[in-house]
């Protein structure tokens, strides 16, 4: 028989007597909008399923993970508990539940702006990541949603930065998942953003600008360098305050950073930006996240546009958030 994973919903094909497939679907819900991470098991010397979780995830110990099991956290790929002290089984699959448990409230909250049975577009906040990740798991716009809608099937189809604000776009059902992210991957969306940044007036706008995107010398960062440019963008200003501007993007292409790091590379990096031209640590206590929230990066995803793919519909949206020209933060070490 075959496993098949699709999203949380997990599809188990078993071969009946009669010769014929069934499909006999098998779900593994998730806990306070959070989905359950999967992990594969192989052949080893392990005794019991603590004791590969704990050597696998040191972070918690073979104890922790007893616990965990007792509480329901830990399935097998049935979907059924597994209980501490099991046998350890390999060539199969664990379910777990991932949670951390002093991970920040973040006070910001982000707004739905539509939804549909196949599509929701959310207004994200400031400081707020998409998925889970690393030091993120509940305090994201995914499990926020999943838990304020019940939709557990519901999926990204594309992504903002944590720092920047504005629109993201789900796909409700597993089945339109990837004819939303079609739109991306093919450039068939229309999106702009909105920025504050240094003014230059040598700088000529509007302008169309290109450059060579790759990755740089941390996960965190990307770099220009020369070659064939693989990044484009169109910017405008939209009006000039004093020092500063303020300016329209629109990316042709969707590298990571794109924005951020053009801007940058042509001398008038947007405000607040903590990784370009300088990358500043990650806040490690209350207190530096605290004055962080004071300091937004001054970028917002504003409006999207495109043509529904399941209704055929034209598609506008526009997110609630704006940046103030009036009032320009001064970001500090």
């Amino acid at each position: 028989m075959t496993f098949l994973e699709r999203g949380s919903t997990f599809q188990l094909s078993i071969l009946m007597n009669s010769g014929r497939r069934h499909l006999k679907k098998i779900t593994i819900p998730t806990k306070n909008g959070v989905s359950a991470s999967q992990v594969s098991l192989p052949d080893g010397p392990w005794k019991t399923y603590e004791d590969f979780l704990s050597e696998r995830f040191p972070v918690f110990t073979k104890e922790e993970w007893s616990e965990r099991m007792a509480e329901g956290e830990v399935l097998d790929s049935t979907g059924k508990p597994v209980l501490p002290c099991n046998s350890y089984r390999g060539n199969q699959k664990l379910y777990y539940y991932r949670y951390l448990p002093n991970e920040w409230k973040n006070p910001f909250q982000e707004t739905v702006l539509y939804q549909d049975e196949w599509l929701v577009v959310a207004d994200k906040p400031h400081f707020l990541p998409v998925t889970p990740s690393g030091k993120y798991v509940r305090e994201t716009l995914l499990v926020r949603l999943k838990q304020k809608l019940g939709i557990d099937s519901l999926t990204p189809v594309h992504r903002i930065d944590r720092e920047t604000a504005g629109l993201v776009l789900f796909s409700t059902k597993p089945e339109g998942r990837n004819l939303y992210q079609r739109l991306f991957r093919e450039n068939l969306v229309s999106k702009h953003y909105e920025a504050i940044a240094p003014y230059r007036d040598d700088l000529s706008f509007p302008l169309r600008y290109k450059s060579r995107l790759v990755q740089g010398d941390s996960f965190m960062r990307m770099q220009t360098v020369s070659g064939k440019p693989n990044a484009e963008t169109e910017i405008r200003l939209l009006q000039q305050l004093g020092e500063w501007g303020h300016y329209r993007l629109k990316p042709v292409t969707g590298r990571k950073h794109q924005l951020r790091v053009q801007m940058c590379s042509l001398g008038i990096p947007i405000l607040n930006d903590r990784i370009y031209p300088d990358h500043f640590p990650e806040a490690v206590t209350q207190e530096m996240q605290t004055e962080e929230y004071r300091h937004p990066l001054q970028l917002v995803a504003k409006s999207i546009s495109f043509i529904d793919p399941v209704t055929g519909e034209t598609r506008f949206f526009e997110s609630r958030h704006s940046l103030d020209p009036k009032s320009v933060p001064v970001k500090t070490d």
